[in-house]
């Protein structure tokens, strides 16, 4: 059997989707790889829950088997605690939602105003394991399938060459277009948000020449998406409950293409 990697994008504490996700898959542990794009935290029903998951599911497994990258919200949470950066206090981030859960107080406006005594309460409320964790996630990863970074990359440049900033933050429709490097999984950017022409007949997903981008949306009506590669087969889950499958044969990168010509894995 080839080596998969199965490449999950944006969740944002939607615990039971990713739960049903992760049910589907036909990944065997020790052998292939759980990557998750970032941004677990904020805007959902239960972020606690879906950081405890992630955290026993990477404890559990074998060493780098689970591979957790670190998304701009994770980033805007750390830099709040660490330093008191306010963005990720604004009512747009979803923050509110993680404070809520984490806590038990709404972040009120007297909270966001007053918002060391938001950090303490934050600081007291999330256990330790959760922070650590949040602490160690990496700005990306790599095999021999793909590179796999949370929001794009600078134009060719590797993403060890790339300012964590970009890694995390980045929308730049020269890399949405034109990128034909290495293979690169990404999220951050919801699909209906990229443009047309990679969006179509693709399941949702974002493939044009060598960027993928798998971060299908967060509204009740958006997918919860899983990339499997160098199979190229699609998961996806729904908050209503319904699943879907897919496998992938038009519009690949040609490392993929090859491989599916040649009828063995890249």
């Amino acid at each position: 059997m080839p080596v998969s990697t199965f490449v999950v994008g944006d969740v944002h504490g939607r615990r039971k989707q990713l739960s049903h996700l992760l049910s589907l898959l036909p990944r065997e542990a020790g052998r292939d790889t759980l990557v998750l794009l970032g941004d677990l935290i904020d805007r959902g029903e239960d972020i606690v829950g879906t950081v405890s998951d992630v955290v026993e599911l990477q404890q559990s497994a074998p060493a780098g088997s689970v591979v957790t990258l670190r998304g701009n919200h994770e980033q805007m949470l750390l830099d709040f605690l660490d330093e008191g950066a306010p963005l990720w206090l604004h009512p747009a981030v979803g923050g509110q939602h993680t404070f809520g859960q984490y806590t038990g107080y709404k972040l009120s406006e007297e909270l966001r105003a007053w918002w060391e005594e938001a950090q303490r309460r934050l600081i007291d409320a999330m256990p330790p394991e959760h922070l650590s964790f949040l602490r160690a996630t990496a700005l990306f990863h790599e095999d021999e399938h793909a590179l796999y970074v949370h929001a794009g990359l600078d134009g060719e440049k590797h993403p060890v060459e790339t300012d964590a900033r970009h890694l995390l933050w980045s929308r730049d429709p020269d890399f949405y277009k034109h990128y034909y490097g290495k293979p690169c999984v990404f999220g951050h950017t919801p699909t209906p948000l990229l443009p047309l022409l990679g969006r179509i007949g693709r399941h949702g997903i974002y493939v044009s020449h060598s960027a993928i981008g798998i971060d299908t949306g967060y509204d009740p009506t958006c997918a919860l998406t899983c990339l499997q590669l160098p199979e190229f087969n699609l998961y996806q889950t729904f908050a209503d409950g319904r699943a879907a499958h897919f496998r992938m044969t038009n519009f690949l990168p040609e490392p993929f293409r090859k491989s599916q010509r040649n009828g063995h894995p890249a």
